[in-house]
């Protein structure tokens, strides 16, 4: 496996972020770590939430929609 590589956007922003304070260099970096984070999880369903996709694919292709009320009912129950 290669070395990483970054594009000229992202080493064009380091070299900047290089020359701020540390303090500022810091929030940059929170920034870029919070980014990654949000990457890494975004995309992982658990294998109970990939079970409840298929299902309510299928349901969908059934043409199996909740109505117009049973929608309300829910919005209703949470306060919406």
């Amino acid at each position: 496996m290669g070395a990483p590589v970054m594009t000229k956007l992202l080493l064009k922003a380091i070299e900047a972020v290089q020359c701020l304070p540390a303090e500022r260099q810091d929030a940059a970096g929170e920034l870029l770590m919070h980014l990654v984070e949000q990457e890494q999880s975004a995309h992982r369903l658990t294998p109970e939430q990939l079970k409840d996709l298929d299902l309510s694919i299928a349901e969908a292709d059934r043409g199996e929609f909740a109505s117009d009320e049973e929608v309300a009912a829910m919005w209703k129950k949470f306060g919406l």
